[in-house]
């Protein structure tokens, strides 16, 4: 997400912070591997409130990552909401027109992300939302809106999170988040509220 294309979320969106660019080639997309849970065992517990339904789980993940400048973030709370190794993944665009997909951990996302986050203040809303169900899994185009202050009028970045989700019969989980930041040559269609 250039913090755009680093965003667990602009996740979930973190990232959606304009302005610092993430410096890997295609073929370098991928961030180091982080230490990560590997069971739901190890994963925090999840706040009941947090993960009882669909938009529960999308409120709380952009609660999260939301925040005034200088404050950090609750990372606990933040990996109680994704299945073990879940992925949050960013499409971006370099300046030769091809794109890539920049495939991050949970954990990785906390240590890009974060310091960037707390550093420049970051709140992001949901927009729109479409929801795609079958039985225990769903797919969510979350159009979103990024700022630096709550406050701010304009954001300074919009796109679309697409959240997959597993209700595996007692909570609801974030399996991945795979996003695209608005552009001029792909603004955001009318039906995801453009």
């Amino acid at each position: 997400m250039d913090l755009a294309s680093l965003r667990p979320l602009t996740l979930f969106c973190v990232l959606a912070l304009a302005g610092a660019p993430l410096q890997a080639s295609p073929a370098q997309s991928t961030p180091a591997p982080a230490q990560a849970a590997t069971s739901a065992a190890e994963t925090p517990v999840a706040r009941p409130a947090d993960v009882a339904s669909m938009g529960a789980i999308i409120d709380a993940v952009y609660d999260v990552i939301s925040g005034p400048k200088g404050q950090e973030r609750d990372w606990d709370r933040m990996r109680s909401l994704f299945l073990p190794g879940a992925r949050l993944i960013s499409a971006r665009t370099d300046k030769d027109g091809l794109t890539a997909a920049h495939v991050m951990s949970v954990e990785d996302y906390i240590r890009v992300g974060g310091p960037m986050l707390k550093k420049d203040g970051f709140f992001e809303r949901e927009a729109h939302r479409t929801e795609d169900r079958y039985g225990n899994i769903v797919q969510v185009f979350s159009t979103y809106e990024s700022r630096h202050a709550a406050a701010d009028a304009k954001p300074f970045q919009r796109g679309i999170n697409s959240f997959q989700l597993l209700f595996d019969g007692h909570r609801w989980w974030v399996v991945t988040i795979y996003w695209q930041g608005e552009t001029a040559e792909f603004p955001i269609p009318a039906k995801y509220g453009g």
